[in-house]
């Protein structure tokens, strides 16, 4: 029933719901047996991920959600655990699926008790947040946010429900507060919102139980984005032919680096020459040129100042043009800038370039933005935390309004080229550190030289960019450097 990979394909909440019933319709399964099911997961991976437990306290809501809790419950007392469970307003009454599984905790001997303020998680071992489910919507109730709070500060571990409670399964948006699950297990699709946002805080290690109707589910529901995996990578980076030569995988012109920020352009230049770019060039201010080419003689170095005849050369030269790293907002900056935009070569903006092109905003079709949450709000002239609150739509403006590809980065990094949404799951919190982002946009640049699509390219460099940083962090998150990624870029970027 458990699946150790998770799925490509993730859903709404609301298609996850509709489409169960279509599935139990198709298949002739009642929709208790399904709730049996995702109770009986539950209690696996309780058994498998705690074997020395021996208490449990459920915690139980209203609705479905709470009716798969109290089969845990069952299904533990019946193990011989010591079990607890508090139900949410325990005076209102339960219906249709939920009351039956209360009924049949009962009937095994068990109780209820009111989840209240003076409930105690202190003598047990773990708890289960089975209180709100996937059709939150506003902000928690006051009174559960009290629980909720309980729960968190009990320092006990926590399995949630299919999501955990307070996190809105199609955003991944904390609703006012919620549940910081040690171990989140979700059924039969995967809800969009548990791979982005705030939920790999809160939904701790995801893991998915099929219930057995996944392969018939998958065929009665049409995906809303597709998380980026190693199959797709290795797809778009075939092997390469034996008599290929450096003309074959591009000519890649990485601009930025205004006084004092040689180091970024040097970051993105050196990712594009380590993803596999045939040449990497630079233009840059006269005075960094010493300090790359002494860093890393393959990459090509041009200073300008004003002699802008140079530059146009370079980039007519160019296949692709990465702009922004270090690029700085100065009269400088922006002449660059103002040379990168008018061309019709395939470009990535980022960091300054971003900056200078929300100043003047236009729509280009062969262009790849990469803007983190900071750099989206300017983009959109919106607050950080509106793009936070629900980051798929934030996507989705970022391609109408500026055309191509846009990739919003941070935690569950989001791809849309304008038909199709992806998200990205690797990565970890040690890659909070400067340069980051130019490393990524320089992948990106080296992708779209060696012939990859708009698409492909910001997918794959998104994926080889936080696996690298997965990978790097086996040594520790704290104290990883951007240019720590170099060694397993190049690993990444030659699939196995």
């Amino acid at each position: 029933m458990m699946i150790a990979q998770l799925p490509t394909k993730l859903y709404r909440a609301e298609q996850v719901r509709h489409g169960e019933k279509a599935v139990a319709k198709i298949l002739h399964i009642d929709m208790y047996e399904l709730m049996e099911r995702a109770g009986q997961a539950v209690f696996i991976t309780l058994k498998k991920c705690f074997p020395a437990a021996r208490s449990i306290t459920v915690c139980c809501g209203g609705g479905n959600n709470g009716g798969d809790g109290y089969i845990v419950a069952r299904l533990a007392l019946q193990a011989g655990l010591d079990v607890q469970l508090l139900q949410l307003d325990v005076a209102k009454a339960l219906t249709g699926d939920a009351a039956r599984a209360r009924n049949a905790w009962l009937a095994a001997g068990g109780k209820v008790e009111a989840l209240s303020d003076t409930a105690s998680f202190t003598s047990t071992d773990i708890i289960i947040d089975a209180l709100l489910g996937t059709g939150l919507s506003g902000a928690v109730r006051t009174n559960i946010a009290r629980y909720i709070s309980m729960m968190n500060q009990a320092s006990k571990p926590i399995i949630a429900v299919d999501v955990p409670s307070g996190l809105c399964a199609d955003t991944g948006a904390m609703l006012g507060i919620a549940i910081n699950a040690t171990l989140t297990v979700t059924f039969i699709g995967i809800k969009q919102g548990l791979c982005t946002g705030q939920a790999g805080h809160h939904c701790g290690e995801l893991l998915y139980a099929d219930l057995e109707v996944e392969s018939t589910f998958s065929t009665v529901v049409k995906p809303t984005v597709f998380r980026v995996e190693h199959n797709y990578v290795k797809q778009c980076l075939p092997v390469r032919h034996r008599s290929a030569h450096k003309g074959s995988y591009g000519r890649v012109l990485c601009v930025g680096g205004d006084l004092g920020m040689a180091g970024a352009i040097r970051l993105a230049a050196e990712a594009c020459a380590r993803t596999g770019a045939g040449l990497s060039a630079v233009i840059t201010q006269p005075d960094n040129i010493l300090s790359i080419v002494t860093a890393r003689p393959e990459i090509m170095v041009q200073g300008w100042s004003d002699k802008a005849h140079k530059s146009i050369s370079r980039v007519e030269w160019a296949d692709v043009v990465v702009l922004g790293p270090g690029l700085g907002t100065s009269n400088w900056s922006k002449a660059l800038f103002n040379i990168v935009r008018s061309t019709e070569k395939k470009t990535v903006f980022d960091a300054d370039g971003l900056n200078l092109l929300a100043q003047s905003p236009d729509y280009k079709k062969n262009r790849i933005i990469t803007p983190h949450p900071g750099e989206a709000a300017r983009l959109l002239n919106m607050a950080i935390n509106e793009i936070e609150r629900d980051r798929f739509a934030a996507v989705r403006k970022l391609q109408q309004k500026y055309g191509g590809v846009a990739v919003l980065k941070g935690a569950g990094t989001l791809i849309f080229d304008g038909q199709q949404l992806w998200v990205c799951t690797a990565g970890n919190p040690g890659m909070a550190t400067g340069g980051m982002g130019d490393v990524l946009s320089g992948i990106i640049g080296a992708l779209l030289g060696q012939g990859l699509s708009l698409a492909d390219a910001a997918c794959v460099g998104v994926w080889v960019h936080s696996k690298s940083a997965d990978l790097c962090a086996q040594k520790g998150e704290r104290g990883m450097l951007a240019s720590d990624l170099f060694p397993y870029i190049r690993q990444l970027i030659n699939p196995r």
